[in-house]
């Protein structure tokens, strides 16, 4: 686990948010699973307290885009919520695909 002496400064930031998207490969293993954990607990540890994930590829939400009747059940996190891909609005729904990928820890 990485250590820091470091902290979040709150009433710096406004409050801070961390949202990723992982590759879903990032988590096919147990190593993959282990090493989010660490992420989790250290950003945590940092002072962080909201953490929001999207574990898809950028492929898959171009393919619910085209063929939404396809993805009804494709739930994504978008800003503090949840939501059916498919239901929100394209503008958002690009924005979310322009997200950063994480493809390693």
């Amino acid at each position: 686990m990485i250590k820091s002496a470091a902290t979040i400064d709150h009433s710096r930031t406004g409050g801070t948010l961390l949202n990723q998207k992982l590759m879903p490969q990032l988590l096919a293993d147990e190593a993959g699973i282990e090493k989010l954990g660490h992420l989790i607990r250290t950003y945590f540890t940092l002072g962080g307290h909201h953490i929001q994930f999207n574990v898809v590829d950028r492929e898959t939400l171009r393919r619910a885009q085209e063929h939404p009747e396809r993805y009804k059940d494709l739930i994504v996190r978008v800003a503090g919520y949840s939501d059916y891909f498919v239901d929100i609005g394209k503008e958002l729904q690009d924005e979310i695909i322009s997200r950063t990928e994480q493809r390693s820890y």
